[in-house]
């Protein structure tokens, strides 16, 4: 016990590593609001750097980039619709339209502090139950996976402002987006029309920063005569009252984050959107509709995103199985310091373990001061008048996409999703689906196939495993759940159900 509370403590008492773990921070949050250079480029790019460290401050800086990223892509969200990092489409959803409304100070306040909220929630999880959560992730086959990702592209119901038949649409193009490239079982071409700069895939990023920024940045070329909002940023550190207000949704949101981040291969963007989507649901009074600048819409994806971090290094060290892309480039790191992720890990290293929840705690710690400042500056870009704004955000876009390969080939489609984004924009059609789609097709073609072939390519077994365990049932009763509750039918029984109840006279 003793050994542990002394590896937990480290990165506190050593002023090298807790230098680390600041700068790592501070890094990751400038660079998760720069559209195209992700968390897990910054990751990949440290590893070159950290190979003759030492792996105590190896990891401690990348524990520190990881949790700064995760919340640094919120800021260009809100100031600019451009999610820094995928897991900010949600956050984009309602943060735009605030600071469209003059609130960009404060919607960036409520963000930071309750990142850092759902960010120790996820640690506390992570250093009490990983055991347990590790476990019971494990029991996740190819076809909970499956129902998962049906699930996310459910929630265009939530995220479609047009209608659930355009939210529908919208998806579907997504996935389309999504499937292009080598068949990732067989790796056969499809949906490249023989184009060789197709086989790769098309970059959700490029598609993300098209659809979001570039077009928005089209969107407002009609409104140059109109004066840009002053925003308020008087007040930029919420008051008690307000945390306490949100905390219950939440702490709500970071139990998802966790659940979500603690699943291989999900991650944060797939946590943000689900509990999203549960406080579209769940909140009977929001601050304002959701996707016209609700408060709710801020608080559930960033506690959930947050969250999501320490849940994904439940399975990679218990495991030895990345939660997303991240924790991969991490394993990647140990095993260049000759450590062996998984199991015999926490056995044969356990310090390491709580090296980790150390560094993490500081990260956090380090957020809230660190989130809180540079805000006026950012804030004031909202005053900048469009004609010098937009031609930034254009250049930024053109940026941010080139650096993600290197690759002229995804300006082209960061353009063309521009182009397309914005007259989807101009008739109403959804374009936060479109995001959704993208990352979870890939997910739920492949974990369709795989749930195929363990069922020996049975129509009537691959029917049947749905209810062979009690996570596949849950699930599968959930999704039809939410398939029912996007029809006339549930409105109709429902509907009638609350208006006889919100008019029976009180006993």
């Amino acid at each position: 016990m003793e050994v542990a509370l002394s590896y937990f403590l480290m990165s506190f008492t050593d002023p090298y590593l807790l230098f680390l773990v600041a700068m790592g921070t501070l890094a990751g949050v400038y660079v998760g609001a720069m559209p195209g250079i992700s968390v897990t480029m910054a990751a990949s790019v440290l590893i070159s750097f950290t190979f003759s460290w030492d792996v105590n401050a190896a990891l401690a800086l990348m524990v520190g980039v990881y949790c700064g990223g995760v919340y640094g892509g919120s800021r260009t969200a809100i100031l600019l619709n451009i999610p820094g990092t995928p897991a900010a489409v949600a956050t984009a959803l309602d943060g735009y339209p605030l600071a469209k409304l003059g609130e960009a100070g404060k919607a960036i306040g409520i963000c930071t502090v309750v990142s850092v909220i759902g960010g120790f929630f996820g640690i506390i999880v992570l250093a009490i139950g990983a055991p347990i959560v590790s476990d019971v992730a494990l029991l996740f086959a190819p076809r909970d996976f499956l129902l998962l990702a049906l699930i996310g592209l459910l929630l265009v119901g939530s995220l479609s402002e047009g209608g659930l038949a355009k939210g529908i649409f919208a998806a579907a193009l997504g996935v389309v987006i999504g499937l292009v490239g080598l068949d990732s079982l067989t790796a056969q071409p499809r949906l490249t029309f023989d184009s060789p700069s197709m086989l790769g895939g098309i970059s959700y990023v490029a598609a993300m920063i098209g659809f979001f920024g570039l077009a928005e940045a089209f969107y407002q070329m009609r409104l140059l005569h109109v004066a840009p909002v002053k925003q308020d940023v008087s007040r930029i550190t919420p008051s008690i009252a307000t945390v306490l207000k949100f905390l219950p949704l939440s702490l709500r949101s970071s139990i998802i984050g966790v659940i979500i981040g603690a699943l291989p291969g999900t991650g944060g963007d797939i946590a943000a959107l689900i509990a999203y989507d549960q406080a579209k649901r769940t909140t009977k009074k929001p601050t304002r509709p959701f996707g016209q600048g609700a408060y709710e819409g801020l608080v559930a994806p960033e506690s959930a995103n947050n969250a999501a971090v320490g849940g994904a290094f439940i399975p990679m060290l218990t495991l030895g199985i990345p939660g997303d892309a991240v924790t991969a480039v991490i394993i990647g790191a140990l095993y260049v310091h000759g450590l062996k992720p998984g199991p015999m890990l926490m056995i044969e290293t356990p310090h390491l373990f709580w090296f980790i929840v150390g560094a993490l705690v500081l990260a956090n710690a380090f957020l809230l001061p660190i989130g809180l400042t540079g805000i006026k500056v950012m804030a004031r870009i909202m005053s900048v008048p469009r004609a010098v704004l937009i031609p930034c955000i254009i250049l930024l876009s053109v940026v941010g996409t080139y650096a993600i390969q290197n690759s002229m080939t995804d300006v082209y489609w960061m353009f063309a999703f521009g182009i397309l984004g914005y007259f989807l924009k101009a008739y109403n059609f959804p374009v936060g689906p479109i995001i959704l789609g993208v990352i979870l097709g890939p997910l739920m073609d492949s974990s369709f196939r795989r749930a195929v072939m363990s069922a020996h390519n049975d129509v009537l077994e691959f029917l049947a495993s749905f209810l062979t365990s009690p996570i596949s049932a849950c699930l599968t009763v959930f999704f039809l759940v939410l398939v029912f509750s996007q029809t006339p039918l549930w409105t109709k029984i429902f509907g009638r159900r609350a208006a006889v109840n919100a008019t029976a006279p009180s006993q």
